[in-house]
């Protein structure tokens, strides 16, 4: 286990303080409306290359959702959050909306966060899609180095429990969306509950572009986890957080890891994306500038993950495969997704994702056999990849109304105990199973 890691990544940053605090001061001198070089190419070029030296070395901080409005049919209403519910790892955030019209009965909407190195806000317009037609909830995992020791450990088997805590809490009208990593354990959870006949089984559950089945269509992702096992993630990605950080002690997989891997496979798009915008502030395109910054805002953010947590993903679902086999388990118990009869069914895929390959969410269909086909949808979105699944223009104009008639069905055919054939139509290939 490499324990210096995280220790050379803090000195890193140290280091190179005193170099971020020089360039500030000199794009400030060359950003400053009354210096005239500001106004000549030379200023403009000056000033560009310190934004983007400021911007490569910073520490990004978690960002906001920042979602203050929404509307619904037709009027503007205001938007707050509120944490319901909370454990060391995880707050529940509630969207809250109103006023607004009087008579709307909407349902509650659990999407699940990726815990994978970013934060919820990743999932941003994931959320702003749903509010006008939703009571919206959201996982917001924290961050492994922001929990102290003494909250104990946190592994996929803890993963699993909060997730059936939280749907307890939530109630059995409720709809859950997971997003990639959660697919997994969100289809645990749910199996566990219909096993033990829980009566708060969520009315469906959406799978986006998840791992159920990794040797479908592997991508770079699959393959590098699958040809290195558990012990060579272990001995060469765990480190312990340092002094002074709250998590000061606790085995993490560092989120800046996760980046670095995330960068390195698209480094071309990334090195393209940060010389075109310094393009655009050198030609003064502001609005083309403010798009890559709050786009590399978000991706730049990371969160470190529970050691446990990450490899006993890393084997279950990477190396043995253990869900689509039938091998997984959840506290010495075996998960049986069969057990699923009751909660409906939805998988979305992105016809170009190259981390979770076409096929691997679809495998859920297989695995599932009891839930009546006329509860189950897939749905291939043409012409977008991973991150096109669960934001962009077609997840909003495509994806978001195909989940929305679905899900307004399978709650007509869970509150009246049968199963409606629901008549949907998507101009992307959404089809029966």
């Amino acid at each position: 286990m490499n324990n210096h890691m995280y220790y050379f990544y803090e000195a890193a940053h140290s280091i190179i303080s005193p170099s971020r605090a020089f360039v500030d001061t000199v794009g400030l001198f060359y950003r400053n409306p009354l210096n005239p070089i500001a106004q000549t190419a030379f200023g403009r070029n000056i000033a560009a290359a310190c934004e983007l030296y400021e911007r490569m070395t910073r520490r990004y901080g978690k960002p906001a959702f920042g979602l203050h409005t929404t509307e619904i049919e037709g009027e503007t209403v205001p938007v707050t959050e509120s944490v319901v519910w909370e454990k060391p790892f995880c707050r529940l955030l509630r969207f809250v909306r109103g006023p607004h019209p009087v008579g709307i009965k909407q349902s509650k909407l659990l999407i699940v966060a990726p815990m994978s190195g970013h934060y919820a806000t990743l999932l941003r317009g994931t959320v702003e899609a749903f509010l006008p037609s939703h009571q919206v909830y959201i996982t917001d995992w924290a961050d492994a180095r922001m929990v102290p020791m003494s909250a104990g450990r946190f592994d996929l088997d803890d993963y699993i429990d909060y997730l059936m805590d939280i749907l307890r809490h939530l109630g059995p009208d409720v709809h859950v969306v997971a997003v990639c990593q959660p697919s997994v354990p969100v289809l645990a959870a749910v199996a566990c509950m219909e096993a033990q006949n829980d009566p708060h089984v969520p009315c469906s559950m959406t799978l986006i572009g998840g791992p159920i089945d990794t040797r479908k269509s592997p991508t770079e992702v699959n393959k590098v986890a699958e040809k290195r096992g558990t012990e060579w993630f272990r001995r060469n990605c765990i480190t312990r957080v340092p002094f002074p950080n709250p998590g000061f002690m606790r085995e993490v997989y560092p989120g800046f890891l996760q980046l670095s891997g995330f960068m390195a496979m698209n480094i071309d798009r990334h090195v393209s994306a940060h010389a075109e915008m310094f393009k655009h502030l050198v030609e003064g395109d502001g609005d083309s500038a403010d798009k890559h910054r709050d786009f590399y805002d978000e991706y730049m953010a990371v969160c470190d993950l529970t050691a446990e947590f990450y490899l006993q993903t890393v084997d279950t679902v990477f190396v043995r495969h253990a869900l689509p086999k039938g091998e997984m388990t959840h506290r010495g118990a075996p998960v049986d997704t069969s057990a699923i009869r009751r909660t409906a069914l939805m998988t979305v895929e992105g016809e170009k994702d190259d981390i979770s390959g076409v096929g691997q969410t679809k495998a859920t269909h297989d695995i599932c056999p009891n839930i009546p086909k006329d509860r189950q949808l897939y749905h291939l979105q043409s012409q977008v990849g991973h991150y096109g699944v669960f934001n962009g223009k077609r997840f909003k104009s495509e994806i978001v109304p195909a989940m929305n008639a679905f899900m307004a069905e399978m709650e007509k055919s869970f509150v009246l105990g049968k199963s409606a054939r629901p008549k949907l139509v998507s101009a992307s290939g959404a089809k029966r199973k």
